[in-house]
């Protein structure tokens, strides 16, 4: 499965963008200007993702790289 594949399982299954949860991340305080904060750290924002919005791990992960540039869109 291509990444982009798993954004959009992603967005399918939460009904949010990756720029909406990005958003959303940055009102929980694990963004700042677009950048991970430095007291985030994975384990948060996966957590976040599996009790918000029902994700597994691998797809929560994906969100991370997202956040962190591990991996963009479209990959």
């Amino acid at each position: 499965m291509s990444f982009q594949a798993y954004l959009d399982s992603i967005q399918k299954k939460t009904g949010k963008s990756p720029d909406e949860l990005k958003q959303l991340a940055t009102q929980k305080g694990f963004l700042l200007n677009g950048e991970i904060t430095a007291t985030t750290k994975a384990g948060d924002i996966v957590r976040w993702l599996k009790d918000d919005f029902d994700l597994g791990h691998g797809h929560a992960m994906a969100i991370y790289a997202l956040f962190k540039g591990i991996r963009k869109e479209g990959d």
